[in-house]
């Protein structure tokens, strides 16, 4: 039962944090393509204030349920198959950049919002852009993996 729970505790953050980014990237991005200065950084900055909060979330039950699952299954990393260890790498590096993402440019931006410096906050958004993407990228093989990796990752 409780494995159960890990394993779908674990499924919903993924799909919370790698669908935000997809919906994200994918659908907003192209809209918000269409509005005027200074809305756009307004638009972003509400958006990432709340979706960072949830991110947030998804990253603490992603590894709190990830390692229960590890430690508890097969006794600790060690023992884990190797789709297991990717899943991890691919994870530890998608939470780097999200906290490179959150410190660096986001801070900045949020800076610059409250400071009312629009073309400031502007600047930032390519760059959150990029790191987006990138860990969009990593989510959806993270998913890929996750979903088959025990068949072709052996």
């Amino acid at each position: 039962m409780l494995h159960s729970l890990m394993v779908t505790l674990h499924l919903v953050a993924a799909v919370i944090w790698v669908g935000g980014m997809f919906f994200a990237y994918m659908i907003v991005r192209p809209a918000v393509a269409a509005l005027e200065p200074p809305e756009p950084a307004r638009f972003w900055g509400r958006i990432f204030t709340k979706f960072f909060t949830w991110v947030w979330i998804a990253i603490f039950v992603l590894l709190t349920t990830g390692y229960q699952m590890l430690v508890v299954e097969y006794g600790g990393i060690g023992a884990a198959p190797v789709y297991l260890h990717a899943m991890q790498f691919l994870g530890l590096v998608m939470i780097a950049l999200f906290m490179h993402l959150y410190f660096a440019p986001w801070r900045r931006m949020k800076f610059a919002l409250k400071n009312s410096d629009y073309p400031e906050a502007a600047k930032q958004i390519p760059q959150i852009r990029r790191i987006v993407a990138i860990n969009l990228s990593l989510g959806i093989a993270n998913v890929i993996i996750g979903a088959g990796g025990r068949y072709f990752l052996v």
